[in-house]
């Protein structure tokens, strides 16, 4: 994970897990450079963590794992695995398990990156087997001071799901952002799931150490896992 850890980790889950953290650290922004920089420092930190105590590994960031597609994503698990010993997942197979929790076939996104990496996260979620009839991001290498507001999130959420000719399921991706407070808020805009990063990035890591990831008051997908 990197860290700090988000803030919505003892929102979603108060008692009964204990969330570690770590970083490989992102300089290069969100960009293709700078994620390829940073992925060097994925098995050290995973190393760390081990050694802390963890149970489970879960690489936070989310563009970090879907840029290079699905088998990318899949190979990072497992080096964390061989590495560690230890059960692996990354945030992106958060969006994955959630949408998968949701039922979801076809699916609209919502992004903070650029046009680049935004494509990238259709491919992924189409390898995946999803069919992504529109996305859309803020067009960010880094996010700037008051560029991902509530205002502007639930904004880009909204308009996505509106031109994705009604789509299953809302996607909202980017390990920055902070949506847990729009989940609810958004689906009673668009009256389908919403998933995001962090909060199911979580989920999917509680729910690999065996323990209930369900969680009251924060969507749909919280509701039914």
């Amino acid at each position: 994970m990197n860290y700090p850890i988000p803030p919505d980790a003892k929102r979603l889950y108060p008692a009964g897990v204990r969330f570690l953290g770590d970083g490989v650290g992102l300089s290069g922004g969100m960009t293709i450079d700078g994620y390829e920089e940073a992925i060097p420092r994925l098995i050290p930190a995973a190393e760390r963590l081990a050694k802390q105590g963890a149970q489970v590994i879960s690489f936070f960031g989310s563009s970090i794992t879907f840029y290079k597609g699905a088998n990318f994503n899949e190979e990072l698990t497992q080096k964390i695995i061989k590495a560690t010993g230890l059960p692996a997942t990354t945030q992106s197979n958060g969006l994955v398990d959630g949408l998968r929790v949701a039922n979801a076939k076809r699916v609209a996104v919502a992004t903070a990156y650029t046009d680049i990496v935004t494509e990238r996260l259709k491919i992924f979620l189409q390898e995946h087997g999803f069919d992504v009839t529109f996305a859309k991001g803020l067009g960010y290498e880094r996010i700037p001071e008051g560029g991902a507001t509530q205002e502007i999130l639930f904004k880009l959420g909204a308009d996505a799901y509106a031109k994705s000719n009604k789509a299953d399921a809302l996607v909202i991706s980017c390990g920055a952002l902070r949506t847990l407070d729009l989940i609810v808020p958004l689906e009673n805009e668009t009256k389908v799931p919403v998933v995001s990063s962090t909060p199911h990035g979580l989920m999917n890591g509680v729910r690999m150490l065996g323990i209930s990831p369900r969680a009251k008051g924060f969507g749909m997908v919280f509701e039914k896992v």
